[in-house]
């Protein structure tokens, strides 16, 4: 009885208002249960450090939720939105987008099979019907047909440099698309390096959010690349030639 207490996530009524203008209902039973899951498949895989309930909550459901939280107020009412989760390791941001966008699309990729194996196998044991998932490197991937230019949104956290982030996102995205880079701290430095490896990707900068988490005060950032003209054919490079060599 006391382990099944440690594991129950706490609600955050307020902060998940206070903070976001949002609250989850049906989606808190899908959120425990995707916080059950994860602690057990962590026992065989190497998913995430972040299992403790209240840790889980912010920096995988809330961190989640914070960068596409100008779509959440009304959001059934809205576009449904093509999504590709880039990187997504455990299943974040992605897992969370969907479970808060059920019209919403989202693609899970990751290049490490046994995640992937483990996402396909979670998702039709919490029956979140609106996910796929998709094993392979971004760098091929932006290239086949079937994906390139193909996405409304990207979203893309803890890869990698901003550029490189980018670099792997924006082929992906259609014209008047966007991606979304979940950063923690954010420099003009930063920016002006970013600036320039988005342009060449026929994009730029839109919009730069900072904020901190509700429970550690920790510093976050989110990037928003809007996708102005097509990607050029060479863009993304090959396998490994973005973080070798990022953009700038």
């Amino acid at each position: 009885m006391e382990q099944s207490k440690t594991r129950e996530l706490p609600l955050m009524k307020e902060i998940w208002y206070e903070t976001l203008q949002w609250q989850p209902e049906e989606q808190q039973q899908q959120f425990q249960r995707l916080h059950t899951k994860i602690v057990s498949g962590n026992r065989l895989l190497n998913l995430t450090r972040i299992t403790a309930p209240e840790d889980f909550w912010e920096k995988h459901l809330w961190d989640s939720l914070s960068g596409v939280s100008n779509w959440l107020e009304d959001n059934e009412k809205q576009k449904p939105l093509s999504t590709i989760d880039i990187g997504t390791g455990a299943g974040f941001p992605g897992l969370p987008v969907a479970i808060a966008f059920p019209h919403w699309t989202v693609t899970l990729l990751d290049s490490t099979r046994k995640k992937v194996a483990f996402l396909e196998t979670l998702v039709t044991e919490l029956e979140i019907g609106n996910v796929r998932t998709l094993f392979g490197r971004a760098e091929a991937v932006g290239q086949q047909k079937l994906h390139r230019e193909r996405y409304d949104l990207a979203l893309i956290r803890a890869v990698g440099q901003a550029p490189v982030c980018a670099e792997y996102a924006v082929p992906l995205v259609k014209i008047g698309g966007m991606v979304i880079l979940y950063r923690g701290h954010w420099s003009e430095a930063d920016r002006l390096t970013l600036e320039s490896a988005a342009e060449q990707l026929g994009s730029k900068i839109e919009l730069v959010r900072s904020w901190k988490t509700p429970l550690t005060k920790s510093i976050r950032h989110c990037i928003y690349l809007r996708k102005h003209s097509s990607t050029p054919e060479n863009f993304p490079r090959a396998i490994g030639v973005p973080n070798q060599q990022p953009l700038g």
